[in-house]
């Protein structure tokens, strides 16, 4: 059991040992260990989000500080962008894991680095199978089980949140409003980048309000549950259709990166 005094980074590695050996646990089909780690790793989670709050609400306490610079090295690009989609929790493009790395972390992500990291992502995976906690991949389609153009996920989540039907562009930018808002809160005092990226969110769902007040995230929060509530149990049925098929028809590396389209051969006859 993980105490909230642990650092972040000892918390992080116990989080991906968990993950690996949840993962084992439900290849090897024991169903009660792998219920009892899943436990653990939703309290190392929490411990995770209330350690990093901590952070937070000292660095506010200490004043700005200058971020550490990209190029020190001190966290690979693909740990940044986990963290980012970790508080996400859902798949999320490019220029938004940026925004909330920004908001939230120290450092920067370069939007070019990133082009090149699922399939760096993808080439480690296949060379050596779940040799790493977890792999930065795709968000699947759900008619064609192909990789959803721009959008990043984590390896460790269920197949179903991974896919996007045509309901999740929106249930997923809800969900997204709603972790953030939950980040902002409790932060003591939300940077700029914190604030701006709960605004962008605010103003494009009904019921917030207008302008730079739109900004309170208990009231962000409440009106993405409310539209969230109208679309989720119908996006979710057809995200889990989606990966109940992509289960069945893909290997493992197409579950993770996604599958080959296929030309469909012609039937009937011609005149």
């Amino acid at each position: 059991m993980l105490g909230v005094a642990e650092p972040v980074e000892v918390i992080e590695r116990r989080i991906d040992e968990l993950r690996a050996a949840v993962r084992q646990a439900v290849m090897a089909g024991d169903r009660l260990r792998a219920r009892a780690l899943r436990a653990e790793l939703r309290s190392a989670e929490q411990a995770w989000e209330d350690a990093l709050a901590g952070l937070a609400e000292s660095a506010s306490a200490q004043g700005p500080r200058p971020a550490p610079r990209v190029s020190d090295g001190l966290v690979p690009l693909r740990e940044q962008v986990h963290h980012a989609l970790t508080v996400l929790t859902v798949p999320a493009a490019p220029k938004l894991v940026i925004e909330v790395h920004r908001a939230f972390f120290a450092g920067e992500i370069l939007g070019a680095r990133l082009t090149s990291l699922r399939r760096d992502e993808e080439r480690s995976f296949r060379a050596a199978p779940y040799a790493r906690p977890y792999y930065i991949c795709a968000a699947l389609t759900a008619d064609l089980l192909a990789p959803a153009r721009g959008l990043l996920a984590v390896s460790t989540w269920p197949m179903d949140r991974r896919i996007i039907a045509p309901l999740s562009p929106r249930v997923h930018f809800l969900i997204s409003a709603i972790r953030v808002a939950e980040h902002v809160e409790r932060l003591a005092e939300p940077s700029p980048a914190a604030t701006r990226l709960l605004w962008r969110f605010a103003v494009n769902i009904p019921g917030v309000g207008d302008g730079f007040g739109a900004t309170e995230p208990q009231v962000v929060t409440c009106a993405a549950r409310a539209e969230l509530d109208i679309h989720e149990d119908a996006d979710r049925l057809q995200r889990e259709a989606a990966a109940a098929r992509a289960r069945g028809q893909l290997g493992d590396a197409e579950q993770l990166f996604g599958g080959r389209l296929r030309a469909v051969p012609r039937t009937g006859t011609g005149s």
